[in-house]
């Protein structure tokens, strides 16, 4: 039997206490009145992949779940990918989002880890599109624009801006912050810092504070 890793991260709410994994960063009057659409997003890796799971309600950003999907070194390829499809086709079952987005994979100095990535990343997106879902792709630079304001940015603040804006009780995992990123990104069409609702926040060295 290959080995496979599926972990499910559920944070608490930040501040009322309720033993309760979904919650809202915002609350306005009228949210119940807009439709819902669920998030997926996924960061791919052929080690680790991180998932994360939003809704958006109106201008609301709600926080349903993250994790990781791990796979072991000593499986050979074509088993660490069926750990990778496996793990998503629950996520997505167990979901149901309505849309899907992935980062984008950009060549780096060793093209063994980018081919191995790449695969990594086709086979994210065949769980999505094999169940009809649409996918959304977005570079590392869009993502950190559209979350922390500045493309640039590393992934601690990456981490702390995901749990500021979902009002997270603690830091998610830095693969299942980049999946969470990569979902926020989306659902505020990938256009950067304006497009966020970030009332009551400012700037400070290219982060909300």
């Amino acid at each position: 039997m290959k080995s496979r890793s599926l972990r499910l991260r559920q944070l608490p709410p930040a501040v009322d206490g309720r033993d309760d994994s979904r919650h809202s960063s915002l609350i306005t009057p009228h949210s119940s009145l807009n439709s819902r659409t669920r998030i997926l997003g996924i960061d791919p890796g052929l080690r680790i992949t991180g998932f994360g799971v939003i809704d958006k309600l109106g201008s609301n950003l709600i926080y349903v779940t993250s994790g990781c999907i791990k796979t072991a070194a000593s499986d050979d390829l074509a088993s660490r990918l069926k750990t990778i499809l496996d793990g998503l086709h629950e996520v997505i079952a167990g979901e149901q989002p309505d849309q899907v987005t992935i980062e984008k994979v950009f060549v780096n100095k060793n093209p063994q880890s980018t081919l191995l990535l790449g695969q990594a990343r086709g086979t994210a997106m065949c769980a999505a599109v094999g169940r009809d879902l649409p996918v959304s792709e977005y570079t590392a630079l869009q993502i950190k624009q559209a979350v922390v304001g500045n493309g640039h940015a590393a992934k601690e603040q990456v981490q702390a801006m995901v749990r500021r804006l979902l009002a997270l009780a603690g830091d998610p995992s830095p693969d299942a912050a980049d999946a969470l990123a990569c979902a926020i990104c989306h659902a505020h069409g990938g256009q950067g810092l304006g497009k966020l609702a970030t009332a009551g926040y400012r700037m400070k060295r290219g982060r909300l504070v």
